[in-house]
């Protein structure tokens, strides 16, 4: 049987035999009767092939009534019967008859009673206790709506069992020489203290439900510990992040999932180098500065990424604002270093006032990258003075934002059928929210129309309240088990609970926000 073709001639009900192309109403010649059902007999709603709307495969989905009950909100998927009358006849029924009441022909109880009948006494004698059944479907009978009797209940999850606790030790036993592990391994974790593996799979197992793993992530994740727990010279020692990586480049176990889970359980030794510090040594690299610039550049550095307690005490900057600073101060370090300028201890305020642009932000800046230089370099008595002290560069300039002279591709995203790119269009474009406050929204910040936004309160405006919840429907159906607290996530960040990067807005609007 195949889906029938649509009439020629009113384009609305199916042709009444693939061998035609008009139904019976719009037959050249006609209207004609159609024939009756030749499945059921019926001489009403007939669809095609000699089938009604009831029997035929491809037909629009009919809501009718049960076989035996009456009951109302079966199909034909079911074969007209509802799943009570199913289990009446395999659970109750002694056989089929004549009910005594009724007297319709179906599946009986010991009393001889049809499932109808039964359903009408039990509800009187709520009412009239000792009534019979005869006297309960004297004046009629009450139907009903199938399934509406007894709610199915989902079975109450089992809590979780407790995670064993893992106790991380202290020492670590030396080896001879190190052999680096480049072979794909497999079973090494066969040599692992028993205990310790047990447990490690026990809070994997309840880091994954928290988080809503799926479950091939959890058995890849697990065989990764096992391995690594295999490896290991000293067990109950950390894990150092470096041999993680190597396990994925070697087996080809995702890295990630397993580092969190160690980190949750407190095995990790994250020895990974940050990223900072391989992007400030490739500036250094194709900056082709002096050796002894650069050895001052490396010592400030040093301060701006790890601090110093010794006074003049400096906290850690983030990694953000190092790079910020030495992209405003490398020209004109580069400019030094091209005129002959060897060590920046040899610059001097005549110097600097020649290097710092007239005005405008570009001052503002430079002379803030500077500064930000001098200063440090000063404060651990690597220069003699601060050359960029008491020399004034302002601030940097603020500008009303220009109206958009071109709104396709505006109109384009808000209309995406991407509901994450529609979602932060509208919110963008509407509300004038930054990068930063739209990562930082949480699910609970939304009250009905309104949406906290850090200390103040939005009241959304419509459009943006319809691919709101546009979002939350595809968020909830792609990740139903994300416990990701943010409203915005992605593939990488839903099976955990830190917010999605600064290049995920760029890569889903596909303009800059």
């Amino acid at each position: 049987m195949t889906v029938p073709r649509t009439c020629e001639g009113c384009r609305a009900r199916p042709v009444a035999t693939n061998q035609r192309r008009f139904c019976h109403g719009c037959t050249p010649g006609g209207p004609e009767v159609p024939p009756p059902c030749r499945k059921c007999g019926s001489t009403r709603d007939y669809y095609a092939g000699g089938l009604c709307r009831r029997c035929h495969r491809f037909a629009p989905q009919v809501i009718d009534s049960c076989v035996e009950c009456l009951g109302w909100g079966v199909t034909r998927h079911s074969t007209w019967m509802c799943e009570a009358c199913r289990g009446w006849r395999r659970l109750v029924s002694c056989g089929e008859g004549p009910c005594r009441v009724c007297g319709d022909y179906c599946a009986l109880n010991g009393e001889g009673l049809c499932r109808l009948c039964r359903r009408q006494t039990a509800m009187i004698r709520r009412q009239q206790r000792g009534v019979t059944a005869e006297d309960a479907n004297r004046h009629g009978q009450q139907l009903f709506l199938v399934g509406t009797f007894r709610q199915r209940r989902d079975k109450p999850i089992p809590p979780p069992d407790p995670v064993p606790e893992i106790k991380v030790v202290d020492h670590r036993q030396l080896v001879l020489f190190t052999v680096s592990r480049t072979t794909p391994t497999g079973l090494a974790y066969r040599e692992a203290d028993p205990e310790l593996v047990a447990a490690v799979m026990a809070a994997a197992k309840a880091h994954a439900d928290e988080h809503g793993w799926r479950k091939t992530q959890l058995v890849n994740t697990r065989r990764a510990l096992r391995i690594l727990l295999g490896r290991q010279d000293t067990s109950g020692a950390p894990i150092e992040a470096s041999a993680v990586l190597e396990l994925t480049r070697t087996d080809g176990l995702a890295a990630l999932p397993v580092l969190d889970v160690l980190d949750a359980v407190g095995l990790l030794d994250d020895d990974r180098e940050p990223s900072i510090i391989a992007w400030f040594e490739a500036q250094l690299a194709g900056a082709g500065l002096p050796e002894p610039m650069t050895a001052e550049l490396r010592a400030w550095f040093t301060v701006m990424k790890d601090g110093t307690t010794r006074p003049p005490r400096r906290h850690p900057r983030s990694p953000n604002t190092i790079r910020v600073h030495l992209r405003w101060a490398l020209p004109v370090l580069k400019t030094w270093a091209a005129a002959g300028t060897t060590s920046l201890r040899e610059i001097s305020r005549a110097d600097i006032r020649a290097a710092l642009p007239s005005s405008g932000s570009a001052r503002s800046t430079t002379g803030q990258g500077l500064r930000s230089i001098f200063k440090v370099l000063k404060q651990q008595k690597i220069t003699f003075v601060d050359p960029t002290a008491r020399i004034r560069t302002g601030s940097h300039e603020t500008r009303d934002p220009l109206p958009l002279t071109d709104l396709d591709e505006l109109n384009e995203a808000l209309n995406s059928p991407d509901p994450a790119r529609a979602a932060l269009t509208a919110l963008i474009a509407f509300h004038g929210l930054r990068n930063q406050q739209v990562r930082e929204i949480l699910l609970t910040d939304r009250d009905g129309p309104r949406l906290r936004v850090g200390d103040r309160t939005i009241l959304l405006a419509e459009p943006v309240r319809e691919r709101f919840t546009r979002w939350l429907d595809h968020r909830t159906a792609r990740w139903p088990g994300s416990s990701n607290p943010y409203l915005f996530i992605n593939a990488y960040t839903a099976n955990r609970t830190r917010p999605v990067s600064g290049a995920y807005f760029t890569a889903t609007l596909g303009i800059n926000a």
